[in-house]
């Protein structure tokens, strides 16, 4: 299983961005998939979480800004960032798990993408 994120850039406060990440894998819509960023000098930090039929979870740092969503058809997941501030600042990595639970946690993932960057600036 490969995943590939992309659409990270360098925007400011109160912008939007719209992550992308592309899943090879077969039976698609029965994997679950998240977002997991990493600051500078922090933990890796769930960020959002949907399963194969669109069940979703966001931690609260993000919930009512962010907006994770997945096209099973073209086995792509998105995140949608709304109101954007320094403190979203990090590498974003897309998660995979062979699973139909929601996972909520980075260890719960099984395979990862590169990471995308996202700079905030103030």
């Amino acid at each position: 299983v490969q995943l590939q994120a992309s659409g990270g850039g360098l925007v400011q406060t109160g912008d939007s961005l719209r992550l992308s990440c592309t899943v090879s894998a077969r039976t698609f819509s029965s994997w679950s998939l998240g977002w997991v960023r990493r600051a500078l000098g922090k933990e890796r930090e769930f960020v959002a979480a949907i399963t194969g039929i669109g069940w979703t979870s966001y931690a609260d740092s993000v919930k009512g800004r962010f907006t994770v969503s997945r096209d099973n058809a073209k086995n792509t997941m998105y995140l949608q960032m709304d109101n954007l501030t320094p403190e979203d600042t990090a590498v974003y990595y897309c998660a995979a798990a062979q699973t139909n639970r929601l996972r909520n946690y980075p260890s719960g993932y099984h395979y990862w993408g590169q990471g995308t960057q996202v700079t905030v600036s103030s």
